[in-house]
């Protein structure tokens, strides 16, 4: 019996938004047969800045119990999908800051033969989704990943829009994500673990 694939969901969220995306990665990848990790990565930002937005203030607590990333996810993992907020069309400082962590295991080549995707949300529309996405993209190639993405693979992509991974417009955080966002969400999780899965029985024999 082959062994199930093991999918690390890492992500940075203020108020939620992200979150809740990343929920939908887990229950699909889940559901598609895989052991599932979520973590969260370090919040870098003081505590009077937390503070000062209640929106993020209750997100902090309501989240407080969720395991923080550590590289040891990535070593585990044979498939690992990142989420973050888009900041100026980059991914948020937090991510970024773990990402920059992983050189020990990139040296030993631990993070090649993976499956990597991503996923992200704006305030605004549009706001830099397709950028960031791409962005990590870049990390991933660096690593020596194999990416996965919706794509158009479905016809619910048609509606989405974007072809390089789930993404949401909250309005500053005003609107959770919608159906065709969570789809998203649930039809890239679905992708990067039937191939992850591929890759692992290829790779195995």
């Amino acid at each position: 019996m082959a062994a199930q694939t093991k999918v690390a969901v890492i992500y940075y969220s203020a108020t939620g938004i992200t979150y809740q995306m990343a929920q939908a990665v887990c229950e699909a990848a889940g559901d598609a047969g895989a052991e599932v990790r979520l973590r969260k990565v370090r919040e870098l930002a003081p505590d009077e800045a937390i503070r000062s937005n209640s929106g993020w203030q209750a997100h902090h607590l309501e989240t407080q119990d969720v395991p923080e990333a550590m590289i040891d996810d990535l070593a585990w993992a044979d498939v690992v999908i990142l989420g973050a907020p888009t900041r100026y069309g980059m991914i948020a400082a937090q991510l970024k800051q773990f990402i920059d962590t992983t050189g020990p295991l990139w040296a030993q080549g631990a993070l090649a033969n993976k499956v990597y995707s991503a996923f992200t949300s704006t305030a605004t529309s549009h706001g830099g989704q397709e950028t960031t996405l791409t962005s990590l993209f870049n990390v991933f190639y660096h690593w020596g990943g194999v990416v996965v993405t919706p794509g158009y693979t479905d016809t619910s992509q048609f509606i989405a829009g974007n072809p390089y991974g789930p993404s949401h417009t909250s309005n500053n955080g005003e609107i959770a994500p919608d159906a065709v966002a969570l789809g998203a969400c649930a039809l890239t999780a679905r992708r990067a673990v039937q191939l992850g899965a591929a890759l692992k029985a290829g790779l195995g024999s």
